[in-house]
């Protein structure tokens, strides 16, 4: 039987137009690369599954490549990339700070950069989660990252920047990579679907790029995880929120519409249909404000685009919002604001969704009765 590759290892970029949502990046390094102005320290830094280990991977292979493109990109096959590629290349070191932290573990890479490198030009050390070592290995560290030999370059990498001592920063060229966009992730995750010749649905996909929070690595981590619960038949948008455990948006649209038409009765038997499938409430009332959110995006053409949800469901919001006032809108955000913000401390959490609902569902009578009084009242003026 044939080993599983995950995702995320098996698509892994190989070279810097494969990286995804971090051109800024990418188009600086290519940049320092053709210009012979490379830093003899970096520090990559940013959220988790954003690229920041690949990219200094990446980087480490193309300075060293024998047969570089006009691109800067490193060809592939000259014995320095494929020595890279089989993990057996004497030029490139990776430590991983957060089991290699003490002061001996830095003082040995210390004592490997005083060789120089017997082929190739540059000898790359990648540090992974460098803000896990001890302020005793910063400071051991010190001297060779301020004054390191024309051949050795380091490559830190960290989710904290904030723990990392002003001296090491002040050493280093800064990098901060990005959370990658909703939009980019789903175009990657069509693209492996694709290559893997397994069928999806769009908003499946984009369902799974919204739950990864911009960390790609997570997205490729669902995506593997949906592929095997379908038999790698086909990843639908139903089996997806059934396995991530995600509450349908379809529950806030009938929501909203039983607010609208003032049905109390209704907009509780669908909380209590939300709480029986086994659904927090303080979920339901955390996606109700984004929904309402949603609503006010959808409203002007001019922030339609901050919503990134499938053209279908776009129309579905478009349709809702056209029934809705901007003040209902703003007052039910509130409402339910205020629900997720003392959600915590109620002592009867179910009660305490219950009443926001009870109250929202009487705010287009309230607002009414106010527009009644306002007019009468311009009328005796």
């Amino acid at each position: 039987m044939e080993n599983f590759v995950v995702s995320a290892r098996k698509y892994r970029p190989a070279n810097f137009k494969s990286v995804v949502g971090q051109q800024h990046i990418t188009t600086t390094l290519q940049n320092a690369i053709k210009n012979n102005h490379l830093a003899q320290a970096f520090l990559f830094c940013g959220p988790r599954g954003v690229g920041k280990t690949t990219c200094a991977r990446i980087l480490a292979k193309t300075i060293n490549c024998e047969n570089r493109g006009d691109d800067q990109e490193a060809c592939g096959t000259c014995e320095s990339c494929v020595s890279f590629q089989n993990n057996s290349s004497f030029n490139i070191y990776e430590l991983d700070a957060a089991s290699n932290n003490s002061v001996d573990d830095i003082r040995n890479l210390v004592d490997q950069v005083r060789y120089a490198p017997q082929k190739g030009q540059y000898k790359v050390y990648i540090i992974d989660e460098v803000h896990m070592l001890s302020n005793q290995a910063f400071n051991a560290f010190l001297k060779t990252l301020e004054e390191p030999p024309k051949y050795a370059i380091f490559i830190l990498a960290t989710t904290e920047k904030h723990k990392i001592i002003p001296t090491i920063l002040s050493r280093c060229q800064i990098f901060d990579f990005n959370r990658i966009q909703i939009k980019h992730i789903a175009d990657h995750l069509k693209y492996i679907a694709d290559q893997e010749k397994v069928e999806y649905e769009d908003e499946a996909l984009r369902l799974i790029a919204t739950k990864a929070d911009g960390a790609l690595r997570d997205a490729l981590s669902i995506f593997d995880l949906i592929v095997t619960y379908s038999a790698g038949q086909k990843v639908t948008y139903q089996e997806t929120i059934s396995n991530l455990h995600i509450l349908d948006y379809d529950y806030y649209f009938k929501v909203v519409d039983a607010l609208i038409a003032g049905d109390i009765s209704q907009s509780l038997l669908i909380f209590d249909e939300i709480l029986k499938k086994g659904f927090d409430g303080h979920n339901f009332i955390v996606g109700l404000c984004e929904h309402f959110r949603d609503l006010l995006v959808v409203k002007d053409q001019v922030t339609i685009d901050l919503i990134e949800v499938s053209e279908n469901v776009k129309e579905r919001y478009l349709s809702q919002t056209q029934a809705i006032s901007p003040s209902f809108l703003l007052s039910a955000l509130n409402v339910a604001n205020q629900c997720d913000i003392h959600y915590k401390t109620s002592k009867n959490q179910r009660l305490h969704v219950e009443l926001a609902l009870m109250k929202m569902a009487k705010l287009p009578q309230a607002l009414s009765l106010a527009a009644v009084v306002a007019e009468d009242s311009k009328k005796k003026a």
